[in-house]
């Protein structure tokens, strides 16, 4: 293996870390709008409580502050990994593009969890802003993942894209990639009804859900697992049209992974309901939802890609 590969081999793997270490940033971003936590720091920023390291911190602001400092680090390895990628890989080569793009969506999180923190749209704040604001930094939290996964992805030498070599394949994964984001989205604004509305039990979350006077983060619950099971058939007819057109063993392992992790995802989404949404099924759940994008872009990057498709 001569310099320029191992090089090139060590940038991928740290890509990948990179990933890694995002995706427990934002599971602790749901821990802490789960905890209430999110005005742990007040409507300070990017100080907390007016102060660098506060005195004396509540819990809360433990958890807020801890997830500030993570998301400052994770910022300094993207930073990173642009760096090394511009080092590594020739002008306009899509690893560079790739990398800058994740630069770009790591700093409109942190302006997007600025704002949120600065509008006080955190905590007990019922507004339907709130809505909105979780809406987009959930939409921007996967379009980060995604141009992490693609830059990890082609570090590793894998092909570009080709969405003009078989029409019919990108526009299935584009309406799968788009009703996955509908689906998180709904899961977003579930999530944030569970938390600002608890119940104390099944029967009593099912009457709120249906009554026309309850909250209207309350009343969308009832549309998140309708979504979750158009979605499902979206994603099982992508993945038998890109196992029939691309038989390789590396498309069927990753269609065979999209749709376990999607399996999965339902069964977790029933007990979340049953059990009340405890904090720890609402971490897991958004962790799945995560790998089952990665795992749905890491299927369609192989089946549309360049050297893999016929025209």
């Amino acid at each position: 293996m001569n310099q320029d590969t191992h090089a090139r081999t060590g940038f991928a793997r740290f890509c990948w870390i990179v990933l890694a270490f995002n995706l427990l940033v934002i599971v602790w971003g749901a821990f802490v709008r789960a905890t209430g936590a999110g005005a742990g720091c007040g409507s300070h920023w990017p100080l907390c409580n007016g102060e660098v390291v506060p005195r004396s911190p509540a819990f809360e602001t433990i958890v807020e502050l801890g997830h500030r400092l993570t998301s400052g680090i994770a910022l300094l390895l993207v930073i990173a990994m642009v760096w090394r990628a511009w080092r590594n890989f020739p002008a306009r080569h899509r690893v560079r593009r790739a990398a800058a793009t994740s630069l770009f969506f790591i700093v409109t999180e942190a302006l997007i969890g600025a704002g949120l923190v600065l509008l006080e749209y955190v905590a007990g704040d019922t507004s339907g802003a709130r809505g909105y604001w979780v809406s987009g930094h959930l939409v921007n939290t996967f379009l980060l993942v995604a141009s992490l996964t693609l830059t990890a992805w082609w570090a590793e030498g894998h092909a570009a894209l080709d969405l003009r070599a078989n029409r019919t394949l990108s526009s299935a994964f584009a309406v799968s990639a788009f009703a996955l984001l509908v689906l998180s989205v709904s899961g977003a604004i579930t999530a944030l009804g569970d938390t600002l509305f608890p119940v104390e039990s099944f029967a009593e979350g099912k009457a709120m859900t249906f009554d026309p006077e309850a909250h209207l983060f309350v009343r969308l619950r009832i549309w998140h697992p309708t979504i979750a099971l158009a979605v499902g058939a979206a994603l099982a007819a992508t993945a038998y049209l890109a196992t029939t057109r691309d038989p390789r063993p590396a498309t069927r392992r990753l269609a065979s992974a999209t749709l376990a992790l999607y399996a999965a995802q339902i069964a977790l989404g029933f007990v979340n309901m049953w059990m009340l949404a405890p904090v720890a099924l609402q971490l897991v759940h958004l962790l799945l939802a995560d790998l089952i994008w990665i795992a749905l872009l890491l299927l369609g990057a192989t089946t549309l890609a360049a050297d893999s498709l016929p025209s």
